[in-house]
């Protein structure tokens, strides 16, 4: 993932900080607890296709 797509990319529900988790090649927003996939080096921001964070990964 490009450094420079991660410095301007918010999340579309709240407008926070995402974090990049590289292993899981996930976009987190803890805030809205969602994670969005990134799919063939593209970002999917979509809230339909962002999977529901754990208690234990918001923490």
């Amino acid at each position: 993932m490009d450094k420079r797509v991660l410095d301007v990319l918010v999340c579309p529900l709240c407008k926070g900080k995402l974090i990049f988790k590289e292993q899981q090649n996930e976009l987190w927003c803890k805030a809205d607890r969602l994670a969005y996939p990134i799919n063939e080096d593209i970002p999917v921001m979509l809230e339909e296709q962002a999977r529901q964070l754990t208690g234990e990964e918001v923490q």
